[in-house]
């Protein structure tokens, strides 16, 4: 499952200790080996992984200076990773750091089994020796090769873990009573869960504080970050984890999402039925984690993979990671990438070469040069002020809390597939509307909402951690915001002990407390005025919307009339596709099992950037489960000036004269080039490392560009164009 990120800056340089200050870093990959020249992506920053480097990795030869020298020589920002739930961690677990052992801190089942992430290797319980044993074996040691960026990735507690002695220690202290088992009662089980996000909210504030402070007293100002998977994700492979709180704490600077293929392709339901939809999955899993952030100014990466970490074939790998590549570009709003995971295992992995086949052979060349060609847009991909086709306008409302209530079962209450949050989004993503996603955690914040008309909620599936959410709530509504509330609210977590009905708050359902805020009947549905805006109630479940065929009818056609009449913002448009354009960029996606099968059609002059010949073409059509990334070369700002507009390498040393343009290009050895350069003439001249190469077939007039090709190499080749 896993996935592993970290980012530190540091000058290339032979090793002068002091850290470049935090150089910005645009595009970074993750490895746990030394540079080698298959891997050499030139990104802007490498993540170094691991002081004892990736517990999945058995070709440890190197020390952690020495992999972090050999990438400086290589002239990259260097940054570092590692896990905070799991490591190369074995001297702490069997003894050799502090002479006892902690096997027993690992993470337990009711059936008494560790959940192991390798040889020796628990998801840990994070105790305060844990973190003294992080902060002194692994932080203080990076800051001292000079890093200047921590990822700390992965902080993941399992829901269906909580039953070790550790555990037990933790939930004494937390919480001043003895242990509860969380299977014997839906109280007992958000407890438990609310003590695994206390406990990653604490390692991550106590380590990242310590690095801050360390960093401070050697000249340094050390970044933190923290890659995660979405909240969404975390949910449905039922995971706790602190998510959109580590925003509040002053020593997370910001965030990598993790969202990748395996994560998108975790099955859902709509219109009754259950599968894969990678595409739709991703574009909610990229948008909950842009929501997370986006009012607090974090910085944020987004991930995607080329591959993902089940074996699968070349050709599961490429379709896939184009949708995931389309979902992360529809966010114009983030332009900071990380372009991938493991190049040691992405160019060097052996799959299989077909679904039906049991051949394996390393990457196809076609595939790796287009996703170079990929990769490499993201050093020059714009933040864009252009918004997706569609009507815009509604979100959904998430709370860390979903990860609180999927494991286990109670009283016989199901949210398969996370369906009562896929309830609320499916039925418009699926219709073409770009619905977008607001995080409880944030509406203290006053530009969570502020581009939202409709607001769609439930507490079928989470619950508000603290009453504020709700004055903020009542408040936007009666400055005029309309909110649609779907729920019977009679799923077993109502009734936990907390905030809602203890002390002087004597409330049923948290519910009853926000519509008592907003002067409207506790358990009655329908529709009321409240202020300048309109409450709706459904005493339905979300699930229902999409766990049986066009359950979403009479939601849609209430949604509808509530965009048109009460938020004024015209007809609700549903559609099949989803366009962006994004600097000289066209980003695609059309649906299926949406509201029609018809193509979308792009018309210009286009480079097609999924395919590795870089075709030039006037139209492209687009199908139904399909996307396209594209290159109006129209749109090219200053189309006079000789550049490169795609290519599998990234080019460097340019220089530009007169009669000529020349670079150098740089990617991974074992990999093909192909490139198209735009000039103002027909070349008379196209030499490679200084050996004449010109075709004129490879002219294309209509576009003025010049397509090449040749084979790669990280230490550059001399390109050189006169006309």
């Amino acid at each position: 499952m896993k996935r592993n990120y970290f980012l530190i800056s540091i000058l290339a340089m032979s090793i002068p200790v002091m850290a470049q200050t935090n150089k910005n870093v645009k595009t970074t990959f993750q490895t746990s080996r030394e540079w080698k020249s298959t891997i050499d992506n030139r990104a802007d920053a490498v993540m170094v992984y691991g002081v004892g480097g990736n517990p999945s990795d058995n070709s440890k030869k190197l020390s952690f200076e020495d992999r972090v020298r050999s990438w400086r020589e290589k002239g990259y920002t260097v940054h570092f990773m590692t896990g905070i739930a799991w490591g190369e961690y074995q001297d702490y677990f069997t003894g050799a750091w502090d002479g006892k052992s902690h096997l027993d801190e690992g993470q337990v089942t009711m059936a008494g089994d560790t959940i192991w992430h390798g040889h020796l290797v628990p998801y840990i319980v994070p105790s305060n020796n844990f973190l003294k044993y992080m902060k002194e074996k692994h932080v203080k040691r990076v800051i001292d090769a000079g890093i200047d960026a921590i990822f700390m990735e992965e902080p993941e507690f399992w829901a269906r873990a909580g039953y070790s002695d550790a555990f037990k220690k933790e939930w004494k202290e937390y919480y001043g009573f003895d242990w509860r088992p969380q299977h014997e009662s839906p109280e007992n089980t958000y407890l438990a869960n609310k003590l695994k996000y206390h406990l990653y909210y604490r390692a991550l504030n106590e380590v990242f504080t310590y690095a801050k402070e360390y960093g401070k007293s050697k000249g340094m100002d050390v970044k933190c970050y923290v890659p995660t998977h979405s909240l969404v994700n975390y949910s449905q492979w039922q995971i706790v984890s602190p998510e959109a709180s580590l925003a509040s704490l002053p020593c997370v600077d910001g965030y990598i999402a993790q969202v990748w293929t395996g994560t998108s392709r975790e099955p859902n339901y709509f219109d009754g039925i259950k599968r894969e939809r990678v595409f739709e999955n991703a574009y909610l899993e990229y948008g909950s984690m842009e929501s997370m952030t986006a009012p607090t100014g974090r910085k944020m990466f987004f991930l995607t993979d080329p591959i993902e970490d089940w074996p699968r074939d070349w050709a599961d790998y490429k379709k896939n990671y184009q949708a995931t590549f389309t979902a992360q570009l529809l966010y114009p709003n983030i332009a900071d990438f990380e372009v991938m995971p493991w190049p040691e295992r992405i160019y060097e992995g052996l799959y299989r070469t077909s679904a039906n086949s049991d051949k394996k052979e390393r990457i196809p060349r076609f595939y790796s040069t287009q996703m170079q060609v990929m990769i490499n847009t993201l050093n020059k991909m714009p933040l864009s002020e252009n918004k997706l086709n569609g009507s815009h306008g509604i979100s959904v409302l998430m709370s860390n809390s979903l990860m609180f209530q999927r494991f286990p079962t109670h009283d016989g209450y199901e949210d398969p597939q996370l369906a009562n949050f896929y309830g609320l989004a499916l039925p418009l993503l699926k219709r073409g509307v770009p619905v977008k996603t607001a995080h409880i955690e944030n509406l203290g914040y006053k530009e969570t909402l502020a581009d939202t008309k409709i607001l769609l909620m439930t507490y079928s599936n989470m619950k508000p951690l603290e009453p504020e959410a709700h004055r903020y709530l009542a408040q936007w509504v009666k400055d005029g915001g309309i909110l649609i509330y779907s729920g019977t609210d009679k799923d077993p977590f109502q009734s936990v002990r907390e905030w809602w009905n203890t002390g002087e708050k004597k409330y049923a359902t948290p519910s009853a407390h926000l519509f008592e805020l907003l002067d409207i009947p506790d358990s009655a549905q329908g529709e009321y005025r409240c202020g300048k805006g309109t409450v709706c109630v459904l005493r339905t479940d979300p699930k229902d919307y999409i766990l049986n065929k066009n359950g979403d009818k009479e939601f849609l056609k209430l949604l509808s009339r509530m965009y048109r009449q009460n938020a004024k913002a015209g007809e609700l448009e549903f559609k099949n596709n989803f366009y962006l354009e994004r600097g000289a960029y066209d980003l695609v996606a059309v649906l299926d099992e949406s509201v029609s099968s018809d193509s979308y059609v792009v018309k210009g002059c286009l480079i097609d950037l999924f395919d590795p010949s870089l075709p030039v073409i006037t139209n492209k059509k687009v199908n139904t489960g399909e996307q396209a990334f594209l290159l109006d070369v129209n749109r090219i700002a200053n189309k006079k000036l000789p550049q490169v507009l795609a290519s599998a390498s990234r080019e460097e040393n340019e220089e530009r004269g007169k009669r000529y343009y020349s670079y150098v290009a740089k990617s991974p050895s074992e990999t093909s080039n192909i490139s198209r350069v735009l000039l103002p003439a027909c070349p008379k001249s196209v030499k490679i490392d200084g050996k004449e190469k010109i075709d004129l077939r490879n002219w294309d007039k209509q576009s003025s560009t010049y397509l090449i090709a040749f084979e790669n190499n990280p230490d550059g080749v001399n390109v050189t164009f006169e006309w």
